[in-house]
């Protein structure tokens, strides 16, 4: 009365079965693909990406990996065609660009309130939120030093001297967010007039730019050069396995930058994206940053620092570091200093 079954030959119900719940099962197993935008250093993404889908096992990470200015431009020139999803550690000055070009959404993650007001985007509707922070270092070889009998510089005006002529290598900002961060930092030290005037001087002492932040920290530990402008953190890693570096913070303040989050406008995947904005914000995000970085967004958050890290780093930091000021002049400042120095460009692998 009712009817049969019907099936393809050679089919069984078993067999019906069994391929039902193998495809209930790759379904039920498919994640979605967030394409993250990032900045970070090459160790730091496999603890970052394991971390936020142990937290969020719907979703995986999909890398998109190069030094700031590279990302950055990257990001510029897919405007129209947005590839990523989500920006999760990129400078704060980079995603202010974005922002002013219309290409992040807004979105306060959940853990918005308790991240430091020198930290987070304070607009109503903010686009980004702030990890940790990073400032300039000097890492100098010891052994190299002594050498060719260099003294051990005390300021950024001391590189100036002519015994170091050839001996200092340091970030190209157009390429590094750390070296732009120095270059932003030594316009607000010195001035405008006198902050390119020093940076005359110190062109004339450099041997090559590099196109990383943490290269110059990483190639005075090899003994490639004696001096090299980076930042704390690869210098302490480096000294902690043996190095012969001494880490140097300038008396006369040293410049600092946040790496941040946003979502990009245009996404595909917005719950995704909302998903890594919110794990971003949280205090356990912020104590694995406090693995690599010292200066901490959250209020709850003491971080620890590790064995010869240089103490007094947040002392040292510029204040006000006028952030805006710095993501609007930006363009220019990377024109003016590329058409200046750039004679010294290392090449680009």
């Amino acid at each position: 009365m009712f009817g049969t079954i019907s099936r393809p030959r050679g089919v069984t119900l078993a067999g019906l079965t069994l391929a039902a719940l193998v495809g209930f099962a790759a379904t039920a197993s498919a994640k979605d693909k967030l394409t993250v935008y990032t900045a970070l250093e090459e160790e730091q993404l496999p603890v970052y990406k394991q971390a936020f889908e142990a937290a969020n096992p719907n979703y995986e990470i999909e890398w998109v990996r190069d030094s700031t200015g590279v990302v950055t431009a990257r990001l510029l020139a897919e405007k129209a065609n947005p590839q990523a999803d989500a920006i999760w550690g990129l400078a704060a000055t980079s995603l202010m660009v974005l922002d002013k070009e219309g290409m992040l959404d807004s979105y306060k993650p959940a853990g918005y309130a308790d991240i430091k007001d020198d930290f987070k985007d304070k607009r109503e509707n903010p686009t980004w939120v702030g990890m940790d922070a990073w400032a300039s270092a000097i890492c100098f070889n010891t052994v190299e030093a002594e050498k060719l009998g260099l003294p051990k510089p005390e300021t950024w005006k001391d590189l100036l001297k002519p015994v170091y002529q050839g001996h200092i290598v340091m970030p190209n900002p157009n390429s590094s967010g750390t070296g732009f961060l120095d270059v932003a930092a030594w316009l607000q030290i010195f001035g405008e007039k006198d902050g390119w005037a020093y940076m005359d001087g110190l062109h004339k002492n450099i041997n090559t730019y590099l196109h990383s932040g943490s290269k110059p920290c990483k190639a005075a530990g090899a003994g490639e050069y004696p001096i090299g402008i980076s930042f704390s953190y690869p210098g302490v890693v480096l000294k902690n396995k043996g190095a012969p570096l001494e880490i140097i913070l300038p008396k006369d303040g040293i410049g600092w930058e946040m790496e941040a989050t946003a979502i990009v406008k245009g996404t595909k995947h917005a719950d995704g994206a909302k998903a890594l904005a919110d794990f971003a914000a949280t205090a356990d995000a912020n104590k694995m940053y406090n693995g690599y970085y010292q200066v901490l967004a959250r209020k709850d958050v003491q971080a620890k620092l590790p064995e010869n890290y240089p103490a007094d780093e947040e002392k040292l930091m510029i204040s006000p570091n006028d952030f805006t000021a710095m993501a609007a002049k930006r363009a220019a400042i990377l024109e003016e200093w590329q058409k200046r120095y750039g004679s010294k460009d290392a090449p680009k692998s």
